[in-house]
């Protein structure tokens, strides 16, 4: 599974309630120096695993392994019964 750096501190940014897919962009000033950042948030349903299985986990791993290698790992949310929310990290 790709990961992102672990150097990154972790801040919470509330974003608007997730009922389908989201880019975002963060822009930040860490001691003057100003970054920006991409986002994206998915919404799995667990019918979208390439090759279903009962273990969610296996799932999870489809589906990162799968994604757009443009974009890195950056979370997993909570899962439903329905679907899981993933957050991506575009790469530099």
């Amino acid at each position: 599974m790709r990961k992102t750096n672990n150097n990154m501190g972790i801040i919470g940014i509330e974003i608007p309630q997730l009922n389908e897919e989201q880019d975002i962009e963060v822009e930040v000033r860490v001691n003057g120096i100003k970054k920006q950042y991409q986002y994206r948030v998915e919404i799995f349903h667990w019918d979208d695993c390439p090759y279903p299985t009962e273990d969610r986990v296996e799932c999870i791993r489809q589906l990162v392994n799968g994604y757009d290698d443009r974009w890195d790992l950056a979370h997993i949310g909570l899962p439903t019964d329905d679907y899981i929310p993933i957050t991506f990290r575009k790469r530099r």
